[in-house]
């Protein structure tokens, strides 16, 4: 996989010398804990390209020497302020991490920053290609269900609905590796810097795919509850 350039952040002015610095965390002046620039987000917080591959033991590991250089607990003699921007730094660098090393969750984040991410406008609504099959589903919980409230037999409907599961199931893997193959062609598209049309057209389709996963995880744990 090609390998991106390093990420060079816009320089930032210490709140503290007030000295520019291009550091991401701590001040290359003065060494203290640099406010969260606006510009940031967590990608450029890991010093990471917006890409979708991530390798996991490189950003643990960042995560690991990140987590112990902004813990609070170094800034216990530290002034009022850089303890509340300690504070406030851990507090991110956690939710970065944990979205970070979520695929789904990388995925959706990059969208949301972009500006490229549109969730359906019905969650209800069936891609059109699954209408008779979540049709069918549709009636087969409403016959358990209906089952259950009665006393009357549950066991033909259950396996029924449990091979619907591993149905839908399957129907999800699919989405996932085809949500990992636009990950890749985005990766590829940064790459190349490619063009915005080629990039709106990848964004399109990754914001299709999460769509699509969405509703058909909604199917599976809906079957899920009703076989508890």
């Amino acid at each position: 996989m090609t390998t991106s350039l390093p990420i060079t952040n816009p320089p930032l002015v210490c709140w503290n010398c007030h000295e520019r610095t291009v550091g991401t965390h701590f001040c290359g002046s003065c060494g203290k804990v640099l406010q969260v620039a606006e510009h940031s987000d967590y990608f450029s917080m890991f010093e990471m390209p917006r890409k979708l591959w991530v390798e996991r033991g490189s950003l643990e590991q960042k995560f690991l020497q990140l987590s112990w250089k902004l813990h609070p607990d170094n800034f216990v003699n530290a002034t009022a302020e850089e303890r509340e921007i300690s504070l406030k730094r851990s507090s991110e660098l956690n939710d970065a991490y944990r979205t970070l090393r979520d695929p789904v969750g990388r995925v959706e984040y990059l969208l949301a920053i972009e500006g490229a991410r549109k969730e359906g406008q019905s969650k209800q609504q069936a891609p059109p290609e699954l209408l008779e099959e979540v049709f069918e589903l549709n009636e087969s919980l409403d016959e358990l269900r209906e089952a259950k409230s009665s006393g009357g037999d549950t066991v033909t409907l259950q396996h029924r609905l449990e091979a619907a599961e591993k149905h839908f199931e399957e129907k999800l893997r699919e989405v996932d590796s085809q949500l990992q193959a636009a990950a890749l062609d985005w990766d590829k598209a940064i790459d190349e810097n490619a063009d915005q049309n080629r990039r709106g057209a990848i964004q399109s389709k990754l914001n299709d795919l999460l769509n699509r996963r969405s509703y058909i995880r909604n199917l599976v744990v809906n079957v899920q509850k009703e076989l508890l």
